[in-house]
């Protein structure tokens, strides 16, 4: 009996997060968290959770300048050798040039979509990378260095929290720092005694993500902290503390 073929994986977007826009003038792209090897689909509820709450605050922000945000979802949920995850980013942005026509492209990544985003950041269609908490591999003299070339003319910020537990928050500091060496416009922030997950500071990071996705796709002033950073030399603005309470709204008194 012939063997039957093993049908062909492609990546895929995810619906639009709430409301698309009649014109879109600028899109997300959310890559979730991977793995380093794994060769499995991804759990599609598990895997896009944070991306998800991410997108909302970020198509709640850009929702009067026809921001639209969708979730990539993977062939498989491992890196592998072929740095899949980055490669269907690729296609991804490839995707959303084929939808919306030349609208700027921010990639933005958590974990292992962060390193993705970083990855494919040097697409045409990209104007920006967010990489927030990104896996980056321990670095090696018998393995080249993650590249960096890539992101040449590309707005890129990372976020990482300082007591990452399963990513040493060094390795995102020595990456921007090589990238800053090509690049001026990179900047990197510390989220203080913060773990993997950002889950302490959630609303601050979001806000932050939405301060710069917001001037890098549409040309909106960027807060002071951001603009100091991006225009601090290093290790001033890859060290940048994100202040506790940042663009999280506070109640008036008396209201």
């Amino acid at each position: 009996m012939a063997q039957q073929a093993m049908p062909v994986r492609t990546p895929r977007l995810g619906r639009a997060i709430g409301p698309e826009p009649s014109t879109v003038s600028g899109v997300v792209l959310l890559l979730p968290a991977g793995d380093e090897a794994s060769t499995r689909r991804p759990s599609p509820m598990m895997a896009t959770a944070s991306v998800r709450a991410l997108g909302r605050r970020l198509v709640r922000a850009g929702r009067t300048e026809g921001l639209a945000a969708h979730v990539v979802h993977y062939r498989y949920r491992g890196w592998g050798t072929e740095a899949r995850l980055a490669r269907d980013a690729e296609w991804a942005a490839d995707e959303v040039v084929r939808r919306y026509g030349d609208v700027p492209v921010c990639l933005a990544g958590l974990h292992m979509g962060a390193r993705a985003a970083l990855h494919a950041g040097g697409h045409e269609a990209v104007n920006s990378v967010l990489a927030v908490a990104p896996w980056l591999p321990e670095e090696d003299v018998a393995a080249p260095p993650e590249p960096v070339k890539q992101l040449a003319g590309r707005r890129v910020l990372i976020v990482h929290g300082t007591n990452d537990e399963r990513v040493d928050p060094e390795l995102s500091f020595r990456f921007a720092a090589r990238a800053k060496k090509t690049n001026p416009d990179i900047c990197r922030f510390e989220v203080h005694a913060d773990r993997h997950g950002l889950t302490q500071y959630r609303d601050e990071v979001h806000a932050l993500a939405s301060d710069f996705v917001m001037g890098a796709l549409f040309g909106r002033a960027f807060s002071r902290p951001v603009e100091d950073a991006l225009a601090a030399p290093p290790p001033l603005g890859l060290r940048m503390p994100l202040a506790s309470g940042f663009g999280v709204a506070r109640p008036q008194r008396g209201v």
